[in-house]
């Protein structure tokens, strides 16, 4: 059950690299036409959405597992120790 946790934490630290990564590059060449400029400006916007939402959905799957996992007792709550 940590693997599956711990790979989903790294899918979700990728897809959140991957919609930065989208969002910053830069548009090209200088010489490239405005409706160039516009169809790669939609294209990086398209793939930075998509990347957000893989990484929502990737979320809220680790989510539904977590509260599975305590459902069916894999994991415990155990709480903060209090000094004893």
């Amino acid at each position: 059950m940590s693997i599956l946790v711990a790979l989903a934490f790294l899918v979700i630290l990728a897809a959140l690299a991957a919609a930065g990564f989208f969002m910053l590059r830069s548009s090209g060449s200088q010489e490239d036409t405005e409706q160039d400029a516009a169809v790669q400006s939609t294209e990086r916007n398209s793939r930075m959405a998509k990347a957000l939402a893989v990484r929502i959905g990737v979320s809220v799957v680790l989510f539904i597992c977590v509260l599975l996992a305590w459902k069916f007792g894999y994991i415990k709550p155990s709480g903060l120790p209090l000094g004893r």
